[in-house]
């Protein structure tokens, strides 16, 4: 459990905030490429509780201003991009992408008014479907090279949606890994594809299920080891004819992380603030070895949500679609066989701030605990100017950072460490992209 303290310290991100300003030093998840329209260039976004407007400039870079005029207040997402930024409706203002204040229509035609007025802007760049931020100060550092950002684009999917409680409950979802033993089980083997299905497609060598092999040893060995990135863990289960099932993820700090889905494909995931009580989880998948179909994953994911808000189907005012019937003979969840929901329906079930003074953590929960130690040891270091994980101070220490390596393989019990390992690099070798990964 944290304290009271403790637990307002690492839940509350928006402005001026310990947490807000150690999330606010990594580039972020700030909205899908796909967003953005030719129909509604500027679009409305809410980051760490402040208000923006993120466009496209006639260069074809991005830009993140605030979204309300510093004239009147009035709201930019409907201005028009006119003479390389954005114009107020109102009275004609025009911001650069920098945020200065270019001109006053309405003043005097000598007046340097202008030169004094400036909104807040941030710097972004793009990155297999997603638009990125830097909202802290000074420069932005490098983007690190991991493997969801140096994977070709026809390898890759991304997407979005949207999860109505805090983002920190996100991560602890995606990084506790014995949830799987029970959330994602499945009683009865659909053969429909929907997002997950690899938890219900065989593990080489074993005649089972993923959910099935999962389901029967739900009693896994958890380690925990800290990495550039943040966090390794490792979830070890005992088989039969002295063979472990291996399932290695990682924390991506502070607010990612990064899991296996299937033998060829890994996504990373981000928790990003909206403001305390809601955020969007953003996903880059790759595929190792085969390009993405992106018409079939689009399909499925827009089939799960509501847009424009990629809130999902099934959530907390439809009890996440649960039904009884299904729960006895088909999911552990009774709520369907979109993993997701069974993800969004635990951590949103907490309430929309979780209250960690109250709850009972075993050794099951070491992912949990490790991350929150890091996390609180962060924030403190953060504010004293001391590095971070998973930060890059220049090109080089930015190549460091790769990988991280994920991987769910059966390995013998003796030499699993190594086992691993060595798919994991053999993979990489063969992929048709290994050139980036080198």
């Amino acid at each position: 459990m944290l304290s009271r303290e403790d637990n307002e310290t690492v839940t509350r991100t928006g402005p001026g905030t310990p947490a807000g300003k150690l999330l606010r030093a990594y580039w972020q998840p700030a909205a899908l490429v796909s967003e953005i329209s030719g129909e509604r260039p500027a679009k409305a976004i809410r980051l760490f509780g402040e208000d923006l407007v993120l466009y496209r400039t006639g260069t074809g870079d991005w830009a993140l201003v605030s979204r309300f005029c510093a004239h009147r207040g009035v709201d930019l997402s409907f201005g028009r991009l006119e003479d390389g930024g954005l114009r107020c409706l109102y009275h004609g203002w025009l911001y650069g992408p920098d945020g200065r204040c270019l001109e006053q229509p309405a003043e005097p035609e000598q007046s340097r008014f202008h030169e004094k007025v400036r909104i807040a802007a941030y710097p972004c760049l793009e990155r297999n479907g997603i638009v990125f931020a830097y909202l802290g100060g000074g420069e932005p550092p490098p983007l690190p090279c991991y493997d969801c950002f140096v994977a070709p684009q026809e390898y890759t999917f991304a997407f979005k949606g949207l999860w109505e409680c805090n983002w920190l409950q996100g991560v602890e979802g995606g990084i506790d890994p014995s949830h799987v033993s029970f959330l994602h089980r499945f009683l009865d083997e659909d053969p429909r594809e929907t997002y997950g299905q690899q938890f219900r497609e065989e593990v080489a060598g074993t005649g089972k299920s993923l959910s099935h092999l999962v389901g029967e040893h739900y009693r896994p060995d958890i380690e925990v080891e800290p990495d550039e990135h943040g966090l390794r863990v490792f979830a070890v289960r005992t088989l039969p004819d002295r063979q472990r099932h291996v399932r290695v993820t990682n924390l991506v700090f502070p607010n990612a992380f990064v899991v296996p889905f299937g033998d060829d494909q890994v996504f990373c995931q981000w928790h990003v603030p909206i403001d305390d009580r809601s955020h969007y989880w953003y996903m880059i998948l790759y595929d190792f070895r085969t390009p993405t179909d992106k018409e079939t994953l689009l399909r499925q994911r827009l089939s799960a949500v509501t847009l424009p808000d990629y809130r999902c189907v099934r959530n907390r005012e439809n009890d996440w679609g649960f039904d009884p019937a299904e729960q006895r003979s088909r999911t552990y969840t009774g709520m369907g066989l979109d993993i997701n929901v069974h993800d969004q329906w635990a951590v949103e079930s907490m309430g929309a701030i979780q209250d960690r003074t109250v709850e009972r953590l075993g050794v099951s929960d070491r992912a949990v605990t490790a991350n929150r130690r890091l996390l609180l040891r962060a924030i403190t270091a953060h504010e004293a100017g001391r590095p971070t994980p998973g930060t890059a101070t220049d090109q080089r220490s930015a190549a460091a950072l790769r990988g991280p390596l994920a991987v769910d393989t059966v390995a013998p019990a003796e030499g699993w460490r190594e086992h691993w390992r060595t798919r994991e690099a053999k993979r990489r070798t063969e992929s048709p992209w290994a050139g980036a990964l080198s």
